[in-house]
């Protein structure tokens, strides 16, 4: 089963967080590169990556799997 990865404020930081994990993946210093590692996680794992603002929400969502809701066309 796939985790989705988001990428979420940490402190001065970022950080990629796997969905349902009690630990963060990896931390980093620009949230571009935390959006990369979590690409390469989500691509291997076939998941979602979820990308959170500087307040915590949700500012954009990324597949690389099984879309449950793909484009049409």
């Amino acid at each position: 089963m796939s985790k989705d990865q988001h990428v979420v404020p940490r402190g001065k930081g970022w950080a990629v967080h796997g969905a349902g994990n009690s630990r963060d993946t990896s931390q980093h210093t620009k949230q571009s590169t935390a959006i990369s590692a979590a690409r390469d996680i989500a691509k291997n794992q076939h998941a979602e990556v979820v990308i959170h603002g500087r307040d915590g929400r949700i500012r954009e969502k990324n597949s690389y799997g099984n879309d449950t809701f793909p484009p049409k066309g």
